[in-house]
């Protein structure tokens, strides 16, 4: 999409959430057939909506936090140079946010996505939505999981193993 009619930045939505995988946030939206690509920042993925027409990105925000109950999420919206921010939880939108307070401890490449002078491909560990079908967006999610649930078991083995180590000795 090319700049705005009036040679400002073209349209742009993000979906900034705390899923800390993009394969993950990418198989779950292509489950729900959003459109997106993700970005993965230190402070979790953000979904890059490919339809920024009016209405959309408050689909793909809704779809979002409904696959990820009780984890909020900020839609960020930028047409012709104002952004609008917005918390969701749960499928709703949970009230606005000041632009300016949503922005301040977000990454760079957040505001660079959102004012079009950075691309969600050439950001590191992007990954698409987009033509992944249902059986790979399962299988993603299913390795994703048995993944997280390992390292869940090595971490509670850890603390035990230091709970009992740190009881001897003292």
């Amino acid at each position: 999409m090319g700049p705005s009619p009036d040679g400002g930045p073209p349209p742009a939505a993000l979906v900034v959430t705390q899923v800390a995988l993009p394969e993950a946030l990418a198989a779950a939206c292509a489950l729900q057939r959003v459109e997106v690509d993700v970005v993965p920042t230190p402070v979790g993925c953000v979904a890059v909506c490919r339809d920024v027409a009016e209405g959309a990105p408050a689909a793909v925000a809704r779809a979002i936090t409904s696959l990820l109950p009780g984890v909020p999420a900020l839609l960020l919206e930028q047409r012709d140079g104002r952004v609008a921010a917005a918390r969701w939880s749960d499928g709703a939108e949970a009230g606005a946010v000041a632009p300016g307070l949503a922005l301040e401890g977000a990454p760079a490449v957040v505001e660079q996505l959102l004012l079009g002078q950075a691309t969600a491909a050439e950001q590191p560990g992007a990954c698409t939505s987009v033509g992944m079908s249902r059986w790979q967006a399962t299988r993603t999610l299913a390795a994703v999981t048995r993944a997280t649930r390992r390292a869940a078991r090595r971490a509670a083995r850890r603390a035990r193993d230091r709970a009992a180590g740190g009881g001897t000795g003292s």
